[in-house]
Parts: C-alpha cells; structure tokens; sequence
C-alpha cells in the first residue's frame, strides 16, 4: 500500500501565514483541521510552518509531504459520525535543534500573521536565559528570539506586527506567555523600541482548545489505511465536538480568516473566561482526578474506565455532584449553571466514545502541575459551597499520591509500579516534573505505620509551593486523604473502590 502523499492527494499551495510551535495530535487535530477546512471553503487561504522543538526528526511530515488524515469518529446529537480528511494546511516541518537559522528567517516573511503554541502547562514558564543561543532552550525564548528578529527586519512596523495564540491549558495562558516574553526582552537588553512594539503590535490572546485527539490503535489504524487506500504515520483520530475560543477583539477577528459566522466551533469575543473555567474544571479536571485510580485499577484508556461499573460510577459522582457544583456561572442564556450541566453530560458522552484510545499514561504528563491548575480551585469552591470533604476528590487525590510513588529511578527517569494478576506487576514511567520530590518523600512512608502515611500527606497537602494554598487548612481534607491513602495500601484499589460505593 503506497504512503500518503502529495502525488496522489493533490493539495493546493497556499502563502505561509501561521507560525506553529509543537506537532502534538491536538494541534494537528483541532488548529490546523480547522485551517484546512477554511483553506477549502476559500476563506483563508494560508498554510501552516510548524517547529518541532522535541528533536530533529521531521522525517514522518517529510516523507508525506506534510499531509496527514484527521479521521473523525463518534456520536454527535444522536447521530453517528464518521469523516475522514485529508489534512493539507501544513506547508513545511523545521527542526528547532538544527534549522534554527531557518526559522528565525520565517520572521523576515511580511505574510506572517499568526503563531500558535502547544506546550506542557510548565512549557510557558519564564526561563532566565539568552535569546541568542541556537536555538534557545525555552519555549518563551525561542519566541522573543523570533519576535525580536521579526522586530528588527520590519523596522518596528506596526502593520507587521504578529498575533500570538498559545493553546497550552493554562490560566491566562496568553498574558502569562507575554509576561514570559517581556522578562526575557528586559534580562537580554533588547531595548525600549522593541518592548513598544512588543507592547502595542503583538497581541498576545488567551485561548482554549477543546478536542478529544489520539493516536489511533493499531486494529483502527489497519481498518483506516485500508479505507483510505494508503498508508499514513500520522494518521490522527479525534472525535466530533471541537470548540477553540480565543480572547480577541475586532483586529484578532479581522485577522484569523479562518473564523467566521459560518465556524461556530472557533469563538472570539473579548472574554471566554466561561469556556475556559467550564472546559478546565469539568473535562480536564476530571481526567487528573480520575486518571490515576483508572491506571492503578490496570485500565488503560478512558473508554475502559467508563465501561468499569464502579469506576464510571466515580467518575459520573465526582463529575455532576462535586466538580459541577462549583463551576461560575454568569447567569445568562448559553453562560449558566445549565450549560454547565449540559457540558458535563456531553462529556460522559465523549468519555464513553468507542473509537478513540485515550490513553491513562497520556493524561498523567506532568500530573502535579495540572492537578494544581485544575482541581484545587475546584476543591476550595467546593468548601466554601459545602463546608464539607468532597469524598471522590480525597480519594482521587490518594489515588494520585501513590500514583507518584517511584520504585526506582534510571538515569533521571523515575518509575511506578501496579501489581497485576497472578502476582504479576507493571512498571510505568511517572512523567512529572515533581517525581524526585515524591521519590525522596515515599521512602519515609511504611504501609504497616499509619503514622508515616498522615505525616506524608500532611506534609505533601500543606506544600504551599506545590498548590500555592495550603490544602491541609481544609478542614478534614488531609484526615480523609490519609484514609483513602492507607487504603489503598492496604486492600488495593479495587476494593477501596467497592468500599466507597457499597
């Protein structure tokens, strides 16, 4: 079967506009589908340079000619969805590690309009570094590298300035990317023009994405290829809702022709505060509370966990009675606590989608950050709302802690451990940036001591440099912690799970 190609798919060639840092599934399969489609539709007209930071292998755009499948499959309204398109918006794929020069000469391109970002949540974080290095080391600084670059070769211009829309699910994740940007232009000495035109010509936008993208699974890449009459290493699946709102005014509406009327699925408006706190506390903050007791109990995507009968349980509890109930709402049409319900049970639904691997270890990248930036608002909202312990939070939350609890550590990689059946065990990669920290504090913790696991969750919850709170303040939160921590310990996580529905 020949591979996916421009040979056989034809695709039109369109002015570089877009500037792209990641080549994750998320980007390929909800910003740049969403171009593709207005490329075809004659609205945009604008293809997509991507800049691949992780290493220098770009071999799998490349032998493709930067085309790759999006193949949508699920349930929408009751009706069954299955799409599958040809991806053609990417024009060209460089190596952060080895076309640096190429890429900061993409500054000098007066098309240039846009630049979008997908990083990890601690990816927009300021990094006290040079700009000038080849490449630079941070994200933040391989943008201020770009940005001072397109500065200087368009002569300040303000019709030449850039719009910037970071997708990372962060709060504030465009105000907190331009601080990053303005601390490394001061600490590099770029000078008072450059943070004017910095200032008032580059719009940094809060943005957020939300689509359900995996890889696909080997049978479902086989049944596609074969569909499809070609082979295609980035062959992406994802599912049929996608909304991308992004914080903007008239000239951010003006310039991303790719949003209009006719794209429901892309929202500008001045605030989407509502979105972004809807999205992050009930779909992602779900996942962290969820995923770590789903991959203990030796279930491996979402959909498994849903067709679990006492973990769908506790995810549909944790979800509709103690995450909903603290979402803000703003009282209107579209905007309130019915919305927010709505989106919850629409998100049952997305969970539940057959057709896509979400995989547990996927979602654990960097737990700890997220958990920090998803769920402990959430708890606090719920006590100040109740005056009580939210049960299935503490569990989840004791779930995570031994979740993070490394047997060994290689070569800066530290590593979990699940005992399967027939005495068998599963060793698992604990990617997060926290793991060192949880790997020193677990040896001081004896499962047969109760006083060893209360001083431990004491002293992880009352981290005030992990949550930026003191979780342990909580009246109860640490006790139950404990309990559920201990039990986990001691029955396991199958049976700590029966005890908290029986």
């Amino acid at each position: 079967m020949a591979k996916l190609n421009r040979s056989t798919h034809p695709a039109p060639t369109f002015p570089e506009k877009i500037l792209q840092f990641g080549t994750g599934v998320l980007l390929r399969g909800l910003p740049d589908y969403l171009v593709h489609k207005a490329n075809a539709q004659g609205k945009f007209e604008g293809s997509i340079v991507i800049v691949k930071s992780t290493d220098s292998k770009t071999d799998e755009f490349t032998d493709q000619g930067n085309l790759y499948t999006v193949a949508v499959r699920g349930v929408q309204q009751g009706q069954n969805v299955s799409e599958t398109t040809v991806v053609s918006a990417v024009s060209r794929v460089l190596a952060a590690q080895t076309q640096w020069s190429q890429v900061l000469m993409l500054a000098r391109n007066p098309k240039l309009q846009i630049i979008i970002s997908n990083t990890t949540e601690v990816g927009l974080d300021y990094v006290e570094e040079s700009i000038f290095q080849n490449p630079p080391q941070s994200f933040p600084a391989k943008l201020t590298s770009f940005l001072y670059e397109r500065f200087r070769s368009v002569g300040g211009s303000k019709a030449k300035g850039l719009i910037v829309i970071p997708t990372e699910l962060v709060t504030d994740n465009g105000l907190k990317l331009r601080e990053a940007v303005e601390k490394l232009a001061q600490y590099n000495e770029l000078g008072k023009l450059f943070t004017k035109w910095l200032k008032f010509h580059v719009r940094f936008c809060n943005s957020l994405v939300d689509r359900i993208v995996t890889r696909p699974t080997d049978e479902a890449q086989k049944s596609i290829e074969a569909e499809a009459g070609y082979e295609d290493e980035l062959l992406t699946m994802t599912e049929p809702y996608h909304l991308w709102a992004i914080e903007g005014d008239d000239r951010v509406k003006q310039t991303l022709g790719f949003a209009d009327g006719d794209t429901p699925q892309i929202i500008i408006d001045e605030d989407i505060n509502f979105y972004r706190e809807r999205k992050l506390r009930v779909l992602n903050g779900t996942h962290t509370l969820t995923m770590p007791l789903g991959y203990l109990l030796g279930l491996e995507t979402v959909a498994e966990e849903m067709k679990h009968p006492t973990m769908s349980k506790f995810i549909e509890s944790l979800m509709l009675d103690e995450i909903v109930p603290t979402v803000p709402d703003y009282g209107i049409p579209g905007m309130d606590k019915e919305a927010v319900k709505q989106f919850a049970h629409d998100v049952l639904d997305r969970f539940r989608n057959p057709y896509l691997d979400h995989l547990l270890l996927n979602i654990s990248l960097q737990e700890t950050a997220k958990m920090q930036a998803r769920n402990v608002a959430t708890l606090e909202r719920y006590y100040e709302k109740f005056n009580a312990v939210p049960q299935r939070m503490a569990l989840g939350f004791g779930a995570y802690l031994l979740f993070m609890k490394a047997v060994r550590e290689k070569d800066g990689q530290f590593y979990g451990e699940i005992a399967i059946a027939n005495d068998g065990k599963i060793t698992y990669p604990i990617r997060d940036d926290k793991a060192g920290y949880f790997y020193g504090d677990w040896k001081t913790v004896k499962a047969n001591a109760p006083a060893t696991i209360q001083s431990f969750v004491k002293s992880v919850l009352s981290d005030v440099k992990l949550w930026q709170t003191d979780l342990s303040a909580l009246p109860g939160f640490a006790d139950q912690v404990t309990k559920n921590l201990t039990s986990l310990l001691t029955i396991g996580p199958e049976k700590t799970l029966e005890k908290a529905f029986s």
